[in-house]
C-alpha cells in the first residue's frame, strides 16, 4: 500500500517511515500541507491512506483535512497530541477517518491504517461499480468472493481468495512478502513466510496458470496479468 505522511519533524517523519517501510508499505513523505495536497493529485493519487500530523507549518492540519476530503476520497487519519473530545470530533466532522492520539503506539497505529483502508475496499466493493476484476480468463468478483477461469468455478480458501485478489487489484505491481502476510493474514512477518508459499502454490495448482503468481526473488510476489 502506499501512504502519504505529511509530518514536518523530519526526525520523527524518517523513524515511521522506516516502521512502515517494514510492514510493506511505501511510503511518500509531505513536510507540510501544501506538499500533501500536491502529491494528491491527481484523484488520491495512488495513495492508500494519508497519515496527517495537524502540526504543519504552512497551514492549519483541519484546513488540509478539508481540502484533501474535497480532492479525494483516500482515507485520512488524522495524528496530533490534542486529545480533548471536541478536537477530535471537529477532525472526524471535516472527513477525518480516524484520530490518533501521540504518544501513540506503533501497532495500534498499524491497526488503525488497517482498519480504515479495509473499510474503504469493502465500501467500493459494495458501491455498484467495478466489482470485479477481469484478468484474462481468470474474473474475480469481490463482492460474493467467487473465482471463474473460462467461466468455471474455482473454489478457494478464504485466505487463498484474499491473496488473489491483494495482487489482482494491482497487476504488475511487486507486494512484498512482509505487506501480504499484514494485509492478508493481519499479523507479521515471522512464523508466517511458509505459509504464505503453500497459499502461493495451491492458487497456482488451483488455477491451473503456473505463471499468473510470479515470484520475486527476495521481495515477494506480484501477478502477471494474461495477454488478452
Amino acid at each position: 500500500m502506499r501512504l502519504l505522511l505529511v509530518e514536518d519533524d523530519n526526525h520523527v517523519a524518517a523513524a515511521l517511515s522506516a516502521v512502515l517501510a517494514r510492514h510493506g508499505f511505501e511510503v511518500t513523505h509531505a513536510r507540510s500541507g501544501e506538499e500533501a495536497l500536491q502529491a494528491l493529485v491527481p484523484e488520491g493519487a495512488g495513495f492508500g491512506v494519508v497519515l496527517l500530523d495537524l502540526g504543519l507549518p504552512d497551514q492549519d492540519g483541519y484546513e488540509v483535512c478539508g481540502k484533501i476530503r474535497k480532492r479525494t476520497s483516500t482515507p485520512v487519519i488524522m495524528v496530533t497530541a490534542r486529545s480533548d473530545v471536541r478536537s477530535r470530533i471537529h477532525g472526524l466532522n471535516l472527513g477525518a477517518d480516524d484520530y490518533v492520539v501521540k504518544p501513540y503506539d506503533t501497532g495500534e497505529l498499524l491497526a488503525r491504517i488497517h482498519a480504515v483502508s479495509r473499510r474503504t475496499v469493502h465500501e467500493d466493493a459494495g458501491s455498484g461499480g467495478d466489482s470485479s476484476l477481469l484478468l484474462g480468463p481468470v474474473r474475480i468478483e469481490l463482492p460474493t468472493r467467487q473465482v471463474t477461469v473460462d467461466g468455471s468455478i474455482i473454489q478457494l480458501t478464504r485466505k487463498e481468495f484474499d491473496l488473489l485478489a491483494l495482487l489482482a487489484q494491482r497487476p504488475g505491481v511487486v507486494f512484498r512478502r512482509e505487506q501480504i502476510i499484514s494485509e492478508v493474514w493481519r499479523t507479521s512477518w515471522e512464523g508466517t513466510g511458509r505459509t504464505l508459499e503453500v497459499h502461493v502454490a495451491s492458487l497456482r495448482a488451483k488455477l491451473r496458470m503456473p505463471a499468473l503468481i510470479e515470484t520475486v526473488r527476495g521481495v515477494g510476489y506480484r501477478l502477471v496479468a494474461p495477454a488478452v
